[in-house]
């Protein structure tokens, strides 16, 4: 897989033209949602080259990362003439980078493309890295590829646009990249006030946190050993974000993250021995920024069940990635169901039923 060029911008305009410069095309497309179209578009449409671009808009939230809205990205840029010199900008958050991606990456065997997340959780996850994909039968990115894009280009001015609730759902990704790493980069994100946000130091943390991701990328770029670092929280979380979705309560994919990294860190503590004062101090910042998930003992088993989808495992087990400390990651861990079922008893007792 190529390595993407990641850069923090300090002129979004000049670092596009830039981009897009260095891109051979004959087409130019742009993908945006209901609400980039409207909030992020204005940003960039001074540009020529994305004024003339042929734009594709796509319904919002992860409702609509979908077989139906993939196969309309698909009609659109054939019914518009694009050809395997084209090239795609996505500018949207994970949903859309991640749908976009793949479409591209599969259109015509595939094209080109450039993005922009527009979103923490885009910018911190999933437009860097090169995984692309929608969801399908029900389960979180079911079917996708590995394909990098060819700039991914960070603005955090973006971020004022989003609500307190997006935020945090793009930090809990950072605090998984802060756990994964060293201590020092943790407690900063530990200490971040998420309620009175200082937005020249988000972007600072946002370009550390992209950093630790990049590095682990380029050691794996296709997930065969310590990329799975990056799961730490998501076998969990994505059984979270599995059941709300079934039962019509659908949760932000961060704040699922979080309460994953909450049961992950547990069954760290219970297998290779994360420190328990450290794993009080993110109960802390999760209970007081994310609130928590609400289930009961009758959904352990439909947790459990969901878990074993999850893409890490291998012939029927589950498998973890957990921590012995921060920065001390212990692949392929499994757990007994028991255990599984008294890490939902100690997160439901210690972040309030």
């Amino acid at each position: 897989m190529n390595k993407q060029e990641v850069i923090l911008c300090d002129s979004l305009v000049e670092n596009l033209s830039q981009a897009i410069a260095r891109i051979p095309h004959d087409r130019l497309f742009l993908l945006t949602d209901e609400h980039t179209h409207t909030l992020c578009l204005p940003l960039i449409s001074d540009i020529p080259e994305v004024a003339s671009a042929k734009e594709i808009i796509i319904g919002a939230e992860d409702v609509h990362k979908n077989l139906e809205t993939l196969a309309q990205v698909w009609m659109e840029l054939s019914t518009q003439g694009a050809s395997r010199k084209s090239l795609l900008i996505n500018l949207g958050g994970g949903m859309l980078t991640d749908l976009g991606g793949f479409a591209a990456s599969t259109f015509k065997r595939g094209i080109a493309f450039i993005n922009i997340p527009t979103t923490l959780l885009a910018m911190v996850d999933a437009a860097v890295g090169g995984k692309t994909g929608i969801n399908f039968n029900g389960l979180k990115n079911e079917i996708g590829c590995f394909s990098p894009a060819a700039s991914v280009l960070l603005e955090t001015e973006f971020l004022r646009t989003l609500d307190q609730a997006n935020i945090c759902s793009g930090y809990a990704e950072m605090l998984k990249h802060g756990l994964i790493s060293n201590q020092r980069h943790l407690d900063e994100l530990l200490s971040f006030d998420m309620n009175r946000i200082d937005y020249a130091l988000l972007k600072g943390l946002v370009g550390e946190s992209v950093k630790v991701k990049e590095e682990i990328v380029a050691n794996d770029p296709h997930e065969h050993g310590i990329r799975k670092a990056l799961n730490l929280g998501h076998t969990i979380g994505h059984a979270f974000e599995s059941l709300a979705l079934a039962e019509g309560r659908p949760v932000l994919h961060g704040y699922a993250v979080a309460w994953g990294l909450v049961c992950e860190l547990y069954l760290s503590y219970i297998y290779t021995g994360f420190p328990k004062e450290l794993l009080q101090q993110v109960i802390y910042f999760v209970r007081s920024n994310y609130g928590a998930y609400r289930f009961d003992c009758k959904q352990y088993e439909q947790l459990y069940e969901l878990m074993k989808h999850d893409k890490k495992n291998s012939n029927g087990i589950i498998n973890f990635t957990l921590l012995r400390g921060v920065g001390e990651i212990a692949l392929n861990q499994q757990a007994e169901q028991r255990i599984i079922n008294e890490t939902f008893d100690f997160f439901r007792e210690n972040m309030g039923e």
